[in-house]
């Protein structure tokens, strides 16, 4: 069976749907992305395995499931999965809770495998009970603010590569004051080569822009420190890549309780399917491409479960090498196959000549990868549209520069929520007319010329009602029915857009009844929706109002207000044209 053109199979391994109908115009982007994360990723890799507490080798094994398993599962065509470092330090902060001083590096790895298992169990939970609408309260202000933050971590991130300096400071802004301080003393041939790559990708960039310039400037950089022995000079290299494949196990509890595990695990799992979604939406975006959040819960807790079987630790996505990836043309998730099969061949023969790569080049490729994640052109057109919005970009970046990724994003959620209620709280409301030429009703305050039926009000308020603006809406409403000359009538509320009630929003309304039935105002609705007249009739009060005033439309309601005033004052009520019933 299928659905649409796509077979149901697919919902559940878009990755491998895409490879199945790969555009072959695609391939020499994703092999050249493939061989430049690779280069960029192993040393990487290494070090957040270290950063993690394990050996340098296990940041190699713990890329090899993730990759694959990604591939295949996800529903990003750029996001590059593996060891990164925000969940490679939480997993050395749990480890390190869970056995203090106790045990070795080998119940370490141990522990840390089973900590991937329980990441990918809890993500696999949230993809059975479909919460990745949780990702929803991420707006594209959001996503343009995080990529902007995450760019200038990875720029900072880079300082001591680029410089040979010891940056010191975790902040941003002390790792810069850092620079700044000892500018002085950074190791000149090192500012040469990475200004000299630097140079060369942006010269690539701009006039010769379909030529492979990352992977030509990292072989070139290599070249020059194999040819010209500038590792004398003190160029630093990646070094020797360790050897060997890993053995699959079952990670071994022992001692060690399930839910003494779940606390921390639960924190990687939030931080990393977070930092997962954003960062697949962002490049998503920019191609025009849709991203599934709960697609990407099976994928990511999937490749974590695999990897504790694989001697691995939690991962997650990584900014930087998917930067990378989509600079150099990446297409489809071919790129990370291409990666992983030269991890693998370095694991087994390509380690000396991997040991050549100077990181100095490695870092210039990353700061240019991030300086273009900046996206000024984006930041202008929210600016153009809506200062809260621009002002919550700004809010998400210096959350994620100060707070780190998960603090940063909890703080422009926050604010995104703050900025809806205040939106909700205190919407748009209108009083409508008929304007001359123009069919149907519209806001008086939008045309003039605009008409009103004398003694009719008849009202929007353009929001869910709930008791966050029940007050407001009973407050506008009113000064709408006594603002009205002549006076007012009829009151009718056009419900169309209060799709949502609550109890007290409906006390509101029957207060606002109330007042106008006292005054000898007749109070109708139309435009009612058939949930919302459920939810009416249930609170007693669409009885209240009386099926007789009711109506499915508003030329239905403005008909029957005519027959009143027709009987009322013996003719029809002066004005334009009155539509039929």
């Amino acid at each position: 069976m299928t659905d649409g053109a796509v077979p149901r199979w697919a919902r559940f391994a878009p990755g491998l749907h895409t490879l199945l109908h790969y555009d072959r115009s695609w391939l020499r982007g994703d092999l050249l992305a493939g061989i430049t994360v690779a280069a960029y990723l192993i040393p990487q890799v290494m070090a957040y395995a270290e950063i993690a507490g394990l050996p340098p080798i296990a940041g190699l094994w713990a890329i090899l499931a993730p990759l694959a398993v990604y591939a295949l599962l996800g529903s990003s065509r750029q996001l590059s999965i593996g060891p990164e470092s925000t969940t490679a330090l939480m997993t050395a902060a749990g480890v390190g809770a869970l056995l203090g001083a106790a045990g070795g590096i080998d119940r370490w790895s141990e522990v840390a495998a089973l900590m991937a298992v329980a990441v990918g169990l809890i993500c696999l939970l949230g993809w059975v009970f479909r919460l990745g609408f949780l990702a929803n309260l991420l707006s594209r202000p959001v996503l343009v603010g995080y990529m902007a933050g995450i760019a200038v971590l990875m720029i900072t991130s880079q300082f001591g590569k680029v410089t040979k300096l010891t940056i010191a400071g975790d902040q941003p802004w002390q790792q810069v004051f850092s620079l700044v301080s000892q500018l002085g003393g950074a190791h000149l041939p090192t500012v040469l080569l990475a200004g000299c790559v630097g140079a060369g990708l942006v010269g690539f960039r701009h006039w010769l822009p379909t030529w492979p310039g990352p992977l030509i400037c990292m072989l070139a950089a290599a070249g020059c420190v194999r040819w010209f022995g500038l590792d004398a000079a003190g160029i630093r290299l990646i070094g020797d890549v360790p050897q060997g494949l890993p053995a699959p196990r079952v990670p071994a509890l022992d001692d060690l309780a399930v839910l003494t595990l779940l606390p921390y695990a639960l924190g990687i799992a939030v931080v990393g399917y977070t930092d997962n979604v954003l960062t697949a939406r962002a490049f998503a975006t920019r191609r025009k491409e849709r991203v599934d959040s709960n697609q990407e819960l099976l994928a990511l807790g999937a490749a974590n479960l695999v990897n504790g079987f694989t001697n691995g630790f939690p991962v997650s996505s990584s900014g930087s090498r998917t930067a990378i990836g989509d600079a150099i043309g990446s297409r489809s998730q071919l790129y990370s196959l291409v990666c992983l099969a030269l991890v693998i061949a370095a694991l087994l023969v390509l380690g000396p000549v991997l040991a050549w790569f100077p990181t100095a080049a490695l870092g210039a490729l990353v700061i240019y990868a991030a300086i273009r994640l900046i996206d000024v052109a984006e930041l202008r057109r929210i600016a153009h549209f809506r200062r809260s919005e621009l002002l919550l970009a700004i809010a998400t970046t210096l959350g994620v520069l100060t707070f780190d990724v998960l603090g940063g994003i909890g703080l422009a959620v926050g604010l995104s929520v703050l900025d809806l209620i205040r939106r909700i709280v205190s919407p748009h409301d209108g009083i409508l007319g008929f304007v001359p030429g123009l069919a149907g009703m519209h806001d008086v305050d939008d045309h003039r010329g605009a008409v009103q039926l004398p003694g009719l009000v008849v009202y929007r308020y353009d929001s869910p009602l709930f008791f966050a603006n029940a007050d407001d809406f009973l407050t506008r409403a009113t000064a709408a029915a006594d603002a009205a000359e002549p006076a007012c009538r009829w009151f009718v509320l056009n419900a169309e857009a209060n799709v949502e009630v609550d109890l007290t929003s409906v006390d509101a309304m029957e207060t606002l009844r109330e007042q106008l039935t006292a005054r000898g105002v007749t109070f109708a609705l139309a435009r009612v929706k058939f949930e919302l007249r459920e939810e009416l009739t249930a609170a007693g009060f669409a009885q209240r109002v009386g099926a007789d005033l009711i109506f499915p439309t508003l030329p239905t309601a403005v008909a029957a207000y005519a027959e009143w005033y027709r009987d009322e004052y013996g003719h029809p009520p002066p004005g334009i044209p009155l539509p039929a019933r």
